[in-house]
Formats: C-alpha cells, sequence, structure tokens
C-alpha cells in the first residue's frame, strides 16, 4: 500500500475510519454488548480463580496422607520439616505471696555429704529418756566435748514414764551448757518432748533384761523413739544422731568419725569397763548388732509372724554373729563390715532415711522390733546398714546376770 507523499497526516487517517454514525451503530447493537458482558464475566472469574488457587497453595498438607497419630517418627520430621514451630515468649512478673499461713519447704539443698563440717551441715541428736536422772550430768560432759560445731547441733529429748527426777535433771542441765557466754558451747537449739506410754515394765536391772520383757519393752522403746524423731525432725537437719544417755564415754569426734564413712546408718562396737582384781575385762554390751545366719533363717520361718526375736538369750538360738564378737578398739577404727540387725546404743543415720519412711517398727516386723526391726526396714528399701567393729564406745556396766546365752559363746 502506497503511503501519502507527505507520510501519515491526521487529514489522511481521518479520511480512512469509518463514519463515526457506523460506530456508534456498530457498539449499541444488542449482539455487540452481550458479547462484550460475556468477556468482562470471564475475565472477572478466571482472575479470581487464580487467586484462590494461590492463597489455597499456602495450606498445601505437606508429608504422607495420614493422621499424624498413624505417622512414623521419620514422616513426622518430614511433614514438618517445611515450617518453624512458632515460640511466644510471656514473661510474667513474681508472684508475692503475702499471707502469713502459707510457707514453702525446699528439701532440695538439704544433702548429707562426708564434707558436713564444711557444708554447714546440720545434726539432730535425739535421746529418749525414762528415770535417767543419774546418767545426765555425764551424758552432758560427753556432749559439752563434741567437736562437731555446736551452732550446727539442735538437741531433743523425749522425757516419759519415769518416777524419778529426770525433767527437772535434764532442765538443770541444759540450762548450764545453753547459757554459756562461750558460743563454742552452746548448741543450736534443744527441745524437751514429754509422752508417757503407760510402759508397765519396771526398771531395774534385772526385770529389765529378761527374756520375758524383751518383746513388750523393745517395742515401747521403739514407739517413745518415734514420737522424739517426728517431733523433732526439720527440714534442715542433713544427719540424725541417737544417743543413749547411758553411754560411759566415746571420741569426741564421733560425729565427724562417723560422717566420714558417708553410710545410711552406722553404728559402733559398744563395750563395758568392768574391773575384777583391779583387771579390766572389757565386757560386751551390745547384742543386737549381729550379721543374720542360715540357722537364723530357718528358725524365723518357724516362728509366728508376732514373735519378736531378742538377741543373746538362751531361749533361740539364731546363730546370729554378733558386732560386740569382732574386732578391738587397738586395731584400725575405720574398718567397716555389713549388718543386718543394730542396736540403739548410738546410731548415726541420714536424715532422708527417716523421710522416707524407716523408724522403729513397734511391732514385730520380721520378727524383730525397734532398731533391730528399723534396721530390717531399711535394708529392705535398699538402704546401707554397716558396724564399725574397732570403733569402740563404753557403756555403763549393768551388771546384768551371766547365763543368758546357756553357754553359747557370744565371741
Amino acid at each position: 500500500m502506497l503511503l501519502p507523499k507527505g507520510g501519515v497526516t491526521w487529514k489522511s487517517a481521518k479520511a480512512r475510519l469509518p463514519p463515526w454514525r457506523a460506530v456508534l451503530f456498530l457498539v449499541t447493537r444488542t449482539r455487540f454488548l452481550v458479547s462484550l458482558a460475556i468477556t468482562g464475566l470471564v475475565v472477572l472469574l478466571w482472575r479470581g480463580i487464580s487467586k484462590s488457587a494461590s492463597e489455597m497453595q499456602s495450606f498445601y498438607c505437606y508429608g504422607p496422607s495420614k493422621s499424624p497419630m498413624e505417622m512414623s517418627i521419620n514422616e513426622m520430621v518430614e511433614w514438618t520439616a517445611h515450617t518453624q514451630t512458632p515460640v511466644f515468649f510471656n514473661h510474667h512478673a513474681a508472684y508475692e505471696v503475702n499471707s502469713s499461713s502459707i510457707k514453702t519447704v525446699d528439701l532440695n539443698p538439704i544433702k548429707s555429704t562426708s564434707q558436713a563440717v564444711s557444708n554447714s551441715e546440720r545434726v539432730l541428736i535425739l535421746t529418749p529418756l525414762r528415770d535417767a536422772s543419774e546418767h545426765l550430768v555425764n551424758y552432758f560432759d560427753l556432749l559439752y566435748k563434741l567437736t562437731y560445731p555446736h551452732n550446727l547441733i539442735d538437741l531433743a529429748f523425749l522425757v516419759g514414764d519415769c518416777s524419778d527426777d529426770t525433767l527437772a535433771v535434764l532442765t538443770a542441765e541444759l540450762s548450764r551448757i545453753q547459757d554459756q557466754v562461750d558460743e563454742k558451747i552452746a548448741f543450736r537449739s534443744a527441745t524437751i518432748v514429754q509422752k508417757d506410754f503407760g510402759a508397765d515394765v519396771e526398771m531395774n536391772v534385772e526385770d529389765r533384761h529378761s527374756f520375758a520383757a524383751q518383746g513388750p519393752r523393745r517395742k515401747a522403746i521403739g514407739r517413745a523413739r518415734n514420737y522424739l524423731l517426728y517431733s523433732a525432725l526439720k527440714p534442715d537437719h542433713s544427719w540424725v544422731y541417737w544417743r543413749d544417755v547411758d553411754i560411759f564415754d566415746s571420741p569426741d569426734s564421733i560425729i565427724e568419725d562417723f560422717i566420714a564413712h558417708d553410710r545410711d546408718i552406722l553404728v559402733p562396737n559398744i563395750w563395758f569397763h568392768r574391773y575384777r582384781d583391779g583387771v579390766d575385762v572389757e565386757g560386751r554390751f551390745d547384742y543386737n548388732s549381729w550379721i543374720e545366719s542360715d540357722k537364723g533363717r530357718r528358725l524365723r520361718q518357724t516362728l509366728d509372724p508376732d514373735t519378736v526375736l531378742a538377741e543373746g538369750y538362751k531361749e533361740y538360738d539364731t546363730g546370729r554373729t554378733y558386732l560386740v564378737g569382732m574386732g578391738d578398739w587397738r586395731k584400725n577404727k575405720d574398718e567397716e563390715v555389713e549388718l543386718d540387725g543394730i542396736g540403739g546404743v548410738n546410731i548415726l543415720v541420714k536424715a532422708d532415711v527417716h523421710r522416707t519412711g524407716i523408724n522403729f517398727p513397734a511391732y514385730a516386723f520380721e520378727n524383730q522390733a525397734e532398731t533391730e526391726g528399723f534396721a530390717r526396714m531399711a535394708k529392705r528399701a535398699g538402704y546401707q546398714v554397716y558396724g564399725l567393729p574397732n570403733y569402740v564406745v563404753w557403756h555403763i556396766d549393768t551388771d546384768e546376770k551371766p547365763g543368758n546365752l546357756g553357754g553359747r559363746k557370744a565371741y
């Protein structure tokens, strides 16, 4: 096609356009308007469908087409690999409790370790008392000499079924010790618990140590120990030291010596001084610390469950090995032996053993009661029960009648 000689001009272009009346006629025709409407509707629908498909893409389910409860660990990892878990930090202000009736006890920091002194671990000394006035002065003289820091020691006593002046003498002796100006002498605290159990076993030597009296007597002592324990044990105590009032002599460092062994339950050997013709026979006192024997196990199978065995008597030959028959105070005092029964003259216990519920049964537990039942119960719970055959604590001489063993050798 030939262009005009002068190029494209408005006049030449206008001449080629259709007449405006023809254009107006075209756009006003019904067919054209319907076509235009249909085209617009198609465009709008297409845009809506495209946008919905784009939005749905963000909700695409990754991973296997199964319930999350049915996925394996690997499938769960694949399913969540495309995203990260959202984390929201909501920092709360501290909650302040102003009620005086609400207290909190945190036992987590309370430990019983072999470094008790450096860790400032508190020791609770427990002593049950009955008609003990004649022994209290010597008891406190020995307590006064203990080298474990007195500011870390709490004292507690149970006074019950007394016919003498035990309570008055105890109070006087406590005042004598606690009123000392020297802070190294006075103890952190002292508690006196009064409880009568109606014990009807006379406290003379013959009756107290007869075989017939042992079952009721040991059960009564077990009750007294438990009342004292649960009245005095506090959350910050790490060790419980049971110490009888009639100890004649013991090393001043006994608490540190025992703690160094780091045993759950530990007892020494108990002897007594008895002089004959000016010679110390160094008698053996406590037959309640022993190692079980096959004969003892067979004997228990024949006994009524409520029968309480008492050691050192001819009525029952258990064949057990007694701690008093071992060792010598002149030998290595740190030598250990594992025991199945223990006596109550001197016991060091980790406080958590008692907190677990190991106490002194006032009934027949595996045919034992009180301290021997305590050892049985502790071993059933998986705790360690040990004795030191060469570490001797000296008891007063009780002048017991010989022959209880019926001619058998105790050691």
